[in-house]
């Protein structure tokens, strides 16, 4: 899914204009999708199936380019998108951490070893 943010309508549409490809099927939006930028998603990238916005905004999308969207089969959706900062370690680097700390490892050996701060790996053991 492709996804296009912007902090208004005009950024939107300048957005879509350069960075929308014309084989995109799904299209993420953060703004309410007005008839104006439906048209021109659907002029940029007509291969188009699922139009995402966010579900605060989907109520609030006009009944009539819900219905039209709908004529053409084209899927108009609420997506949730994660808020927040994103983590900066992954899963796969905490399940070391642990198979590290059960081979008897410190966690100031585990901090040299993958080049994480010894206040992180507190911080991640104890699941604060």
């Amino acid at each position: 899914m492709m996804e296009l943010k912007a902090r208004n309508n005009e950024e939107l549409l300048r957005k879509i204009d350069e960075n929308l490809e014309p084989g995109v099927v799904e299209v993420y939006i953060n703004l309410r999708p007005t008839r104006e930028i439906v048209v021109r998603i659907l002029k940029r990238a007509p291969t188009v199936k699922v139009i995402g916005c966010p579900p605060s905004l989907y109520p609030k999308v006009s009944r009539k380019v819900i219905t039209a969207l709908d004529r053409i089969g084209i899927k108009l959706i609420p997506v949730k998108h994660p808020r927040g900062r994103p983590r900066k370690y992954d899963d796969g680097t905490m399940a070391k951490v642990k198979r590290m700390l059960r081979n008897g490892k410190s966690l100031k050996e585990i901090s040299r070893e993958l080049g994480i701060p010894l206040r992180t790996l507190y911080y991640m053991v104890n699941g604060k």
